[in-house]
C-alpha cells in the first residue's frame, strides 16, 4: 500500500468514527464539575507522506457551557506559502443537539497575522467568526491542512486549559520509517493515557479527565497536564532538508541553511555603525552602543516563531523598514555586530514568565522566541532584541534561567540563560515621615529596585502622570486620604537599578482616642494580598522566583506625646522565607523601623500550602502593627 492510499484509508477510518458525533451522550457529573467546556471528542490524524509532505486532519467537538468557555474553542488556523488549508468547517449545535449553523471557509475571517506590515503578508490566519447567543452550545471543528514543513509536528495536548474536562482525545501519527520519529511523553502515567505503537504508526488515547480548577500559586500548566512532543530525525523546513541527530549538527544546519543569506547590510549602514563605535575599545561597550542603536531605530512586530516561519527576514529589510519580529531583530543585531567584528550567536528559546526549557533529549525544532547571545571572556551576554527599553543583557522574567539553543558557526549548543539569585531580586527603601499632633502624615521615601524587581518598576517613568498617581495610590493604599506631592525617577540602565523618590502626605493617618494616638508604623511597604485559603487544595504550588525586600524608615513622633507601646520585634524563619522587624527608639521623639522580607523559590506539595499561607498571614499582620502614644500631662 503506497503512502497516499494508506492516508486515504486512515482518513476514511478517521471520519467513520466521527459519523455519529452528535448522538446523545451521557456526561457524568464528574466532567461537569468546575468545567466551562467539555471536550466530547478530539481527534488528530497526522500522515507524513514524505520528508516534504505532511497532512494534518483535526476533528474536535466541544460543549461550551458558558461565556468563559469561548476561549477554549481554538478557532484559529495559520497558513503561509508552505502550509495550505485544504478544508475547514464549523458546525454549531444547540443544547438539544440540533444543528443551527454550518460555517464554511468563506465564513471564517481571513487575515494577516501582522496587518499593516507588508513583509509578513504571506503569513495569514483563518479565524472562526461566531458570536454565541445562548449557552450551552456545541461546536464541531473540522480541518485538513497540508504542509511541506515536517520540522514542526503538532504536539498532543489533550487538555489545553483550566476549567476544561475531557471525554476522549485521540492522537494518531503515521510516518515513513526512514524519517526517524522521536517523541517525549510528559505526565502520561499520572493520567493513565494509553499508547499503542504498531510499525510506523503511533496512537495516544486519553479518556474521562475532570476539569482542573485554577488555584493560586499553581505551577506551570505544563507541569500538571499530560502531553507528548514529537520531532523527526530527518525533516524539511522552508524548502531545505535537515537532520536532527544531535544539537551540534542541528545547530550547524540552522547556521548554514537559515542564517547565511540574511545578514547583508547596505554600505551606508555599515559605515554608520563603524563610526558609532570608533571610540570604544571594549567589544562589550561596542555591543552596548549597537544594541541601543537597534532599540532607537526599530520596533517589534509580534509574530510567533513557527507562525511567521523559522527563517529570519533579511537584515537589509529590517534596516529599510525599521521593524521586525524576534527572529528578524535578533538577526539584524547580529548583522550589525558582524560589521565591527563582534561575534554573536542567534539563539532559540522558549519565552514566557514560566521557565520552559528546550528538551536536551528531544533534538528537534523547539522554542517560540529568538534572542541573541554575545560571548566575551568566557561569559555569555543574552540580548532581548525586541525591547526598546531593556538594559543591555537584561533578561527579566521572559527568558531567564532556562535552556536555549545557541547557533554557532560550528554547530549548536544548549546553554542555560542567566539566573538571578533570590537575594538579588531586591527592593530596598529608605524613608522618613512625620506625624503631627493632629495625626496628620507627611513623608518621603526612596526606593531602589534591582533584579527581577527592576522589571516591576522600570516602565513607570514612561507612564502618564495620571497613571503614576493611580499606581502609587494603590501601592500606598494603606494610607487613607493620600496626596502625592512629588514623584521622581532615575533609571540606571548600566547597573540595572531603578530609583523612585516619592513625597506624600495624608490627613488623619493616626487614630486619636482620648489621650491616646495609634498608627501603623509601616506606612510604605505593606503586605496586603494574602494567598487565598483553600479548604481542600488540589494542586501543588510553586514560587517561581524569590525576592528580598529591605525597608528602613525613620518616624518623627508628634510633639506632646510619649511612647506607650512599641510593636513587638519579630523574627520568622520558614522553608518558604524569612521575615524580621526591628523597632528602636532614638531619643524620645524618633523611631527607627527596619523590616526585612525574603521569599525563597521552590516547588511544594499541596499539603504545605496552608503553612505557606499562615507565614504570609503573619507577615501581613505584623506589617500592620501599631505604635501606641499617650499625650503628655
Amino acid at each position: 500500500m503506497n503512502s497516499k492510499t494508506k492516508y486515504t484509508a486512515l482518513l476514511i477510518l478517521f471520519c467513520s468514527l466521527w459519523a455519529f458525533a452528535q448522538e446523545a451522550v451521557v456526561i457524568p457529573d464528574s466532567l461537569r464539575e468546575n468545567a466551562n467546556t467539555i471536550v466530547k471528542t478530539d481527534k488528530t490524524l497526522i500522515q507524513v507522506l514524505s520528508v516534504r509532505n505532511m497532512l494534518i486532519s483535526k476533528k474536535k467537538t466541544v460543549i461550551v457551557l458558558n461565556e468563559q468557555g469561548l476561549s477554549s474553542i481554538e478557532g484559529d488556523l495559520y497558513y503561509d506559502n508552505s502550509t495550505k488549508i485544504k478544508n475547514v468547517e464549523a458546525i454549531i449545535y444547540d443544547k438539544s443537539g440540533k444543528e443551527i449553523k454550518k460555517l464554511k471557509r468563506k465564513d471564517f475571517f481571513d487575515h494577516s497575522v501582522a496587518d499593516g506590515f507588508s513583509v509578513f503578508s504571506d503569513n495569514r490566519a483563518l479565524t472562526l467568526n461566531y458570536v454565541a447567543t445562548e449557552y450551552p452550545f456545541t461546536i464541531e471543528l473540522n480541518s485538513e491542512t497540508e504542509t511541506s514543513n515536517t520540522g514542526f509536528v503538532t504536539t498532543w495536548y489533550p487538555i489545553t486549559g483550566y476549567a476544561q474536562s475531557l471525554m476522549k482525545s485521540e492522537y494518531r501519527i503515521a510516518y515513513p520509517y526512514d524519517l526517524k520519529l522521536k517523541y517525549k511523553e510528559y505526565n502520561l502515567d499520572k493520567f493513565k493515557a494509553v499508547k499503542t505503537a504498531k510499525g510506523t504508526e503511533l496512537v495516544f488515547v486519553l479518556e474521562n479527565v475532570p476539569a482542573l480548577k485554577y488555584e493560586e500559586y499553581a505551577p506551570s500548566f505544563t507541569k500538571l497536564i499530560p502531553y507528548v512532543r514529537f520531532g523527526f530525525g530527518k525533516f524539511s523546513l522552508e524548502g531545505t532538508d535537515g537532520v536532527a541527530d544531535n544539537w551540534k549538527d542541528f545547530g550547524l544546519w540552522m547556521n548554514d541553511k537559515l542564517l547565511q543569506d540574511v545578514q547583508e547590510l547596505p554600505l551606508e549602514t555599515q559605515n554608520t555603525i563603524k563610526k558609532l563605535v570608533e571610540n570604544e575599545k571594549s567589544p562589550i561597550e561596542k555591543a552596548k552602543k549597537i544594541y541601543r542603536y537597534v532599540q532607537d531605530k526599530t520596533r517589534y512586530v509580534s509574530i510567533q516563531v513557527g507562525i511567521g516561519g523559522w527563517k529570519p527576514m533579511k537584515a537589509a529589510d529590517v534596516d529599510r523598514l525599521g521593524y521586525g519580529d524576534c527572529k528578524a531583530l535578533s538577526n539584524y543585531t547580529k548583522s550589525l555586530l558582524n560589521v565591527v567584528g563582534i561575534p554573536s550567536y542567534y539563539t532559540v528559546i522558549y519565552g514566557g514568565k514560566e521557565k520552559e526549557n528546550l528538551q536536551n533529549d528531544l533534538v528537534s525544532i523547539q522554542g517560540n522566541h529568538a534572542i541573541l547571545t554575545v560571548p566575551d571572556n568566557g561569559q555569555y551576554y543574552f540580548l532581548e532584541c525586541t525591547s526598546q527599553v531593556y538594559p543591555f543583557a537584561y533578561q527579566g522574567k521572559f527568558t531567564d534561567d532556562r535552556y536555549a539553543l545557541i547557533v554557532k558557526p560550528d554547530g549548536g549548543e544548549l546553554v542555560k540563560t542567566n539566573d538571578i539569585p533570590d537575594k538579588d531580586n531586591t527592593q530596598q527603601s529608605k524613608g522618613r515621615y512625620t506625624i503631627d499632633p493632629e495625626g496628620n502624615f507627611s513623608g518621603e521615601i526612596a526606593i531602589r529596585s534591582g533584579g527581577t524587581q527592576y522589571e516591576n518598576k522600570y516602565l513607570m517613568e514612561r507612564k502618564s502622570k495620571e497613571d503614576q498617581e493611580r499606581f502609587y495610590k494603590h501601592y500606598f493604599s494603606n494610607i487613607n486620604n493620600l496626596k502625592i506631592n512629588k514623584v521622581q525617577f532615575e533609571n540606571d540602565r548600566d547597573k540595572v537599578i531603578f530609583l523612585e523618590n516619592i513625597a506624600v502626605q495624608a490627613e488623619r493617618y493616626a487614630t486619636i482616642s482620648g489621650e491616646r494616638m495609634l498608627f501603623p508604623v509601616n506606612a510604605f511597604n505593606v503586605s496586603r494580598e494574602l494567598p487565598q485559603r483553600y479548604r481542600n487544595r488540589k494542586l501543588p504550588f510553586e514560587i517561581g522566583r524569590g525576592y528580598h525586600d529591605y525597608d528602613e524608615v525613620t518616624v518623627q513622633l508628634p510633639e506632646g506625646f510619649s511612647v506607650e507601646g512599641l510593636p513587638q520585634n519579630i523574627a520568622l524563619k520558614t522553608k518558604f522565607g524569612e521575615y524580621k522587624t526591628d523597632y528602636k527608639l532614638e531619643g524620645k521623639d524618633k523611631l527607627l523601623a527596619i523590616r526585612s522580607v525574603t521569599i525563597f523559590r521552590g516547588y511544594y506539595a499541596k499539603e504545605e500550602y496552608e503553612d505557606f499561607r499562615k507565614f504570609q498571614e503573619l507577615i501581613a499582620r505584623n506589617d500592620n502593627a501599631k505604635i501606641s502614644l499617650i499625650k503628655n500631662k
